[in-house]
């Protein structure tokens, strides 16, 4: 089955209400599209929001790839060999993870429609369904805690809090958020690489009683050897975030004393299913569990990264809102959200829907 058509394009995805990390805020977000349209009428589509600030890629310079030559060729390539084409993808493109990852999804997408059958189902499902959390940005102990009713009242029960400006104020956060919600809502930390290894030291401390989950990614990228002053039940509880960019470093971050106990994959920095189920086989050996996050994406590959996490046997949190504060996407559906669990709808691909 040939492929007969590529069409590639932005579109800006404003939120619902902006949010703040450690190193900025945002109110809108760019992602760029890719469909495949197969010479039977099936469309297959990906899409990606890369950050540049992690990955050195931007929408823009994602669009300008797709939009090659090298890939306009796959224009008469069959389907059946999709596995090919995102390998060739991934060594022409080595520094190009977004543009890669809306190929991939996209590849699955119409490939699995062809089969017909769900993309998680082509690669074997562990999972049904699981809980997400939900993101709180970087704003005051008051705001924190309205946005935390919020979510609760919409029945989620895990949160995950972005912290990494200042130690004190972060601690007082969590500490009132775990004092009003004990026992109701489960606290994840995103410190965005916000602390030294004495901040995070002095962080874990004040928030011993607390309950926190797991920290993401708490020390600056480079750093992570400095971790390994921490005891390994604390590393056990460590995630990383922007220092697992690709299956490479998933290697270097299996060497003894791993620095980390958890691996946040991110299809935006891996390049899509097969780089994401690469660091899954790795994580496995080393008894390492898988956490899977996002971006600012659209249902699209949101629901691209659900499928994969629920084929891994690893899986152990999602962290997929990621399309939750759009106030705008071009597909409904992807997957099924009932009091915080997210579950693929058993549609064949992707189960996405042009609106």
């Amino acid at each position: 089955m040939k492929i007969i058509s590529v069409n590639t394009y932005l579109k800006d995805l404003d939120l619902i209400k902006p949010f703040t990390i450690a190193y900025k805020t945002v109110s809108k977000v760019e992602n760029v599209f890719f469909e495949i349209e197969l010479e039977n009428g099936i469309c297959g589509i990906g899409s990606a929001n890369p950050s540049p600030q992690v990955v050195g890629e931007t929408p823009e310079q994602a669009l300008d790839t797709l939009q090659s030559e090298f890939v306009n060729s796959f224009i008469g390539k069959d389907i059946r060999h999709f596995n090919e084409l995102i390998d060739k993808m991934a060594m022409q493109y080595p520094e190009s993870p977004g543009a890669l990852a809306a190929i991939d999804i996209a590849l699955h997408d119409a490939f699995c429609k062809y089969l017909g059958i769900p993309v998680v189902e082509f690669y074997g499902q562990k999972i049904r369904k699981m809980p997400t959390s939900v993101t709180i940005g970087i704003m005051s102990v008051q705001e924190s805690l309205k946005e935390a009713a919020e979510y609760y009242k919409q029945g989620f029960r895990i949160i995950k809090v972005k912290t990494g400006t200042d130690v004190d104020e972060d601690t007082e956060r969590i500490r009132l958020l775990h004092e009003h919600y004990a026992n109701k809502l489960q606290i994840r930390v995103d410190a965005n690489q916000g602390y030294d290894i004495n901040q995070l030291g002095k962080f874990i401390k004040n928030t011993a009683s607390c309950n926190v989950e797991l920290i993401e990614q708490p020390l600056p990228v480079g750093q992570e050897s400095e971790l390994s002053v921490l005891d390994y039940e604390t590393r056990k509880t460590l995630a990383a975030d922007e220092s697992l960019i690709h299956s490479g470093m998933a290697l270097k971050l299996c060497h003894e004393p791993m620095p980390y106990g958890i691996f946040n994959i991110k299809l935006m920095k891996c390049g899509g299913i097969k780089g994401a189920l690469e660091i899954s086989n790795i994580a496995q050996k080393a008894n390492i569990d898988l956490f899977w996050g996002c971006n600012d994406e659209s249902i699209v590959s949101i629901s691209a990264a659900l499928h994969v996490a629920f084929s891994c046997s690893n899986t152990r949190y999602i962290d997929l809102d990621g399309s939750f504060d759009l106030g705008e996407d071009i597909v409904k559906g992807g997957f099924a959200l009932d009091k915080g669990f997210m579950s693929p709808l058993g549609l064949p691909g992707l189960g996405v829907k042009k609106i």
